[in-house]
């Protein structure tokens, strides 16, 4: 099959031209005869006269303007804590997928952190402004709505019991319907003029779904999920609705995207929306300050209630009341055998009670089970941390964090660990680490300052113990 000598792009079968069809409109338009008004792309790469403000703008403007109120709430504007993201809107399994969907909206406005916001508002600005212009506010506003839904929708299928928040899964959803509208629309400009623009969104795409992958913090499920319905949306646009002055047309197929998204919303309520809706009980019932005689009454009234059940187990677990929590985390496994928490915590139990061959056995069973792998590595850890096999230990809470690098706590342990072989300078990075994870207290920074005073660091090592202070004893200055 010929391809055009001006652009490249194919010509039909048997064509004995050179030149294709959008070619030749164009270079009539270029001397002022015939029309040279193109299938998807109206005014490429301008901006829309619709009015003065665009919607991009103002999707930017209400981003700043909810950091600011998060960054006022939460008493600083560097990073956000996470009660404040929740407080907000984030994107959380338990709350989000027992009722309170309106969360898969929110999460898209808020931030986690200065240069969290920074470096989405900076992708927002320029892909939003060239989405504006490719196709129009308000299929623009579709796209980035859905997009963002989609996103936070694999986000809370992916790791339900991380908080997710971010305008990044509507922005990969942005860069994916451009990546496919440029790819497969029809333009009367020569292909070569949109190929160095498409080539930037295929790396921008493929360069921070990779740095995700290996840095953490980052939530590539809501990437990945944004980036796939954007795909489906630009395609579907530039093949079944590239005109935009046929309103109805394109709002047919966008309502036929939306309802797949809705879809798999119905289908990841399905798969983990059973032990979220647990999840949310145990919460709410903690939330009340339910102790022993309170959850003991709650189970007389209702004997096989899982949460109850767990959040008696925990209550004696904290009151260190060993036999009674091994009772109750094994009642709670009777009623619902696969509930990873329970089996978690009964290994904890083994753990503190010296138990260590039934403790090792509870947290393998968790690396046989799907999405349990981490805590499974984490507790093994412990148990060997707990036999001084430090080495063997680091490495099972390394498995840990490769699986999930924002879990509070491993990195702590990790830092015991080298702190006890002498590792000061690796010691000190986890502990570092855990602290940027947002889960600083006492004893943390207890082991910091030791592990700085072993490496002769003084000062450092006199504001870790004045801050481990603070925290021990909160109205102390």
């Amino acid at each position: 099959m010929a391809n055009c000598i001006r652009c490249g792009r194919q010509l039909p079968p048997l064509s004995f031209k050179k030149i294709c069809e959008w070619c030749v409109r164009h270079e009539a338009a270029q001397r002022g005869e015939g029309d040279d008004r193109q299938p998807v792309i109206t005014r490429p790469w301008l901006r829309s006269s619709e009015s003065a403000v665009t919607l991009t703008q103002f999707l930017f403007g209400a981003n700043i303007v909810i950091y600011i109120a998060m960054a006022i709430a939460g008493g600083s504007p560097i990073d956000i804590p996470g009660n404040i993201a929740r407080h907000f809107g984030a994107n959380y399994g338990p709350d989000t997928l027992t009722g309170q969907w309106w969360r898969l909206v929110t999460y898209m406005f808020l931030h986690g952190g200065a240069m969290h916001i920074f470096f989405n508002m900076w992708c927002l600005w320029d892909l939003g402004r060239l989405c504006e212009s490719l196709y129009g506010r308000w299929t623009f506003g579709a796209i980035y709505l859905i997009t963002g839904v989609a996103g936070g929708l694999a986000s809370v299928g992916w790791n339900p019991f991380v908080p997710s928040v971010g305008a990044s899964g509507a922005i990969f959803g942005l860069a994916g319907a451009l990546i496919a509208s440029f790819y497969l629309g029809e333009f009367s400009l020569p292909r070569i003029a949109i190929a160095g623009t498409l080539r930037s969104l295929v790396i921008f795409a493929v360069f921070n779904l990779v740095i995700g992958q290996f840095v953490g913090g980052i939530d590539n499920g809501a990437h990945i999920g944004g980036l796939v319905a954007g795909l489906g949306l630009g395609a579907v646009i530039s093949r079944l609705a590239p005109q935009p002055d046929a309103p109805l047309r394109r709002a047919s197929v966008v309502g036929v995207i939306a309802l797949l998204v809705l879809l798999a919303g119905l289908g990841v309520r399905q798969w983990r929306g059973a032990p979220m809706r647990l999840a949310r009980e145990y919460q709410d019932l903690s939330a009340n300050g339910d102790s022993i005689g309170k959850f003991q009454l709650i189970i007389k009234q209702r004997p096989n209630s899982v949460p109850a059940h767990f959040g008696l187990a925990a209550a004696y677990f904290t009151q260190q009341q060993f036999p009674q929590a091994e009772a109750e985390y094994k009642r709670v496994l009777e009623l619902n055998p696969s509930y990873a928490p329970a089996k978690f915590e009964l290994g904890l139990t083994y753990l503190n009670e010296r138990r260590h061959d039934e403790a090792r056995a509870a947290f393998r069973d968790l690396l046989s089970q799907e999405n349990t792998k981490p805590q499974g590595h984490y507790g093994l850890g412990l148990v060997l941390e707990d036999e001084d096999k430090y080495p063997a230990a680091i490495d099972e809470f390394k498995a840990a964090l490769q699986g999930e690098p924002t879990t509070s706590n491993v990195n702590q342990e990790l830092g015991n660990c080298y702190l006890k072989l002498k590792r000061y300078d690796d010691a000190i990075a986890s502990y570092l680490k855990e602290k940027e994870l947002g889960s600083d207290n006492s004893e943390l920074e207890g082991s910091l300052a030791d592990a700085y005073q072993a490496k002769g660091m003084q000062k450092e090592a006199q504001a870790a113990r004045d801050l481990a202070q603070q925290l021990k004893n909160p109205g102390s200055h």
